[in-house]
């Protein structure tokens, strides 16, 4: 233990991996897990061994909880006060605020940038180039999606942007490219197909926009 960090023996550190002072990183969690690029330059080199490899790795920041069997790959930066469920899997090329909960079998698939006092819950799938503004709640088994027309065609990733405040039912899909305003709110269940303004409810599958109620016209207290 240093700086009052406790590493757990059986979790791996690849590459330059750090962890902040304050943390707790528990039973096989992977941190630094290098991304497909690397492990091909590994592969093709003499004698490298993959757990020296000299490579970013992940930078977490002070103060984090990182449940048992969480995989967090090569070029993920988080910030303070980071917190995960059990495997979770984190993807390379992420960037996460401070604040923010990675609940339990989420899959973030990479390129995505999460802001902070963000809430993902267990079960939420997010591909990649996603944006995740501060204050976003997504509830579990969440769906969003980055392909129109999946192997249709040449593939242009273009996922989901969700805005500061906003709030994402239980089992809701976005399609792909679609914003969900500042403040927002999608109903647990609904198909979002089209874009949602600021301040409005999405509710039903494919979602209609109605007004949001004035009593919960507040940006999420996370």
């Amino acid at each position: 233990m240093q700086n009052n960090t406790y590493i757990h023996r059986s979790a791996k550190l690849y590459g330059s991996s750090s962890v902040g002072k304050g943390s707790v990183v528990l039973e096989n969690v992977i941190l630094g897990y290098p991304q497909h690029s690397i492990l091909m330059e590994i592969t093709k080199a003499d004698d490298v061994d993959i757990e020296n490899y000299d490579q970013p790795g992940a930078v977490i920041g002070d103060n984090a909880f990182i449940r048992a069997g969480t995989t967090i790959f090569s070029n993920v930066r988080a910030g303070n006060n980071f917190k995960t469920g059990h495997n979770a899997m984190i993807r390379e090329n992420t960037t996460i605020g401070d604040n923010v909960l990675i609940g339990t079998n989420v899959i973030i698939d990479g390129t995505v940038t999460i802001g902070s006092n963000v809430s993902i819950q267990g079960n939420v799938y997010i591909p990649t180039h996603v944006t995740i503004e501060d204050k976003v709640f997504i509830g579990p088994c969440a769906v969003l999606a980055n392909d129109k027309y999946p192997v249709r065609g040449e593939y242009h990733p273009e996922g989901p942007v969700i805005r500061k405040g906003a709030s994402i039912g239980a089992n809701t899909t976005l399609v792909p490219g679609v914003e969900i305003g500042e403040g927002a709110m999608v109903a647990a269940g609904a198909l979002v197909t089209k874009d949602v303004p600021a301040w409005k409810l999405a509710i039903g599958c494919p979602a209609k926009i109605i007004d949001l109620p004035e009593k919960i016209e507040t940006l999420n207290n996370i």
